[in-house]
């Protein structure tokens, strides 16, 4: 059977540990490799990375370092709502230096850059307000919000995404040979189904589109459909 690493990227202010049950949840072949921006989750003790170029450059490291330690044929990237961006950023720092493109990259209920409202609402809210949002969205367990310690941490990781999110517009002429599969979740208040497709301007290559049930978050809990058209090219 053909193996294919997945490398996921987390949503702003996560860490990798959203795609702990993963690997339960998918077919054999795939591996799930969640990587952790610097400053937290595995990488807690590294300095955040500060800017847009930082961040990919030190994802795209540990894509890189990983393939060449397994000698893995096939591998493709992952990333949710603040994710996604890097996650196509990175499949093509990781084309660039190793000479093998990827499988594909995986988008997942996010705008393409130049969709992205300026001003950003979310860094204009106060702790607060977006303690309540993270809540209502589902994304985060309600435990980790209800403890103070916790919840400060979390604010404090999605700041610093935050901060950064602006710079993705700067980067919006970014285009990639590579297939692209983007997810939609049906309900999504924030990324509608038919703003999804806007994303392919970013590849010259193949470019579906999956449309799951569920909010913003459904991805989570249903990535073997999510993932489905990757599944049927790379996993035999």
């Amino acid at each position: 059977m053909t193996s294919v690493r997945l490398y996921c990227i987390p949503h702003a202010g996560a860490t990798s540990s959203v795609y702990r049950s993963w690997p339960d949840q998918l077919p054999p072949g795939v591996e799930v490799v969640g990587l952790d921006p610097p400053g937290r989750g595995a990488k807690a003790r590294e300095r955040p990375a500060a800017d847009y170029s930082t961040l990919v450059e030190a994802l795209a490291s540990q894509v890189i370092a990983d393939l060449e330690r397994t000698g893995c044929p096939a591998y493709a990237t992952f990333g949710h709502s603040f994710g996604a961006m890097l996650a196509l950023a990175v499949a093509a720092r990781a084309a660039e230096t190793t000479g093998t493109a990827p499988a594909g990259a995986v988008l997942s209920a996010s705008l393409p850059p130049r969709l992205l409202p300026v001003p950003d609402e979310l860094a204009t809210l106060g702790d607060e307000e977006l303690l309540a949002k993270m809540a209502a969205d589902g994304g985060t367990a309600p435990e980790l919000l209800s403890s103070g310690a916790m919840a400060g941490y979390l604010l404090r990781l999605l700041r610093q995404d935050l901060t950064i999110r602006p710079e993705f517009r700067e980067h919006a002429s970014l285009r990639v040979d590579f297939p692209l599969v983007l997810v939609a979740a049906q309900e999504d208040a924030y990324v509608p189904p038919e703003q999804m497709w806007a994303w392919a301007e970013h590849s010259t290559a193949s470019v579906r589109c999956v449309e799951i049930p569920g909010g913003h978050f459904a991805v989570l809990q249903r990535p073997r459909e999510a993932l489905a058209p990757l599944f049927r090219e790379v996993v035999c």
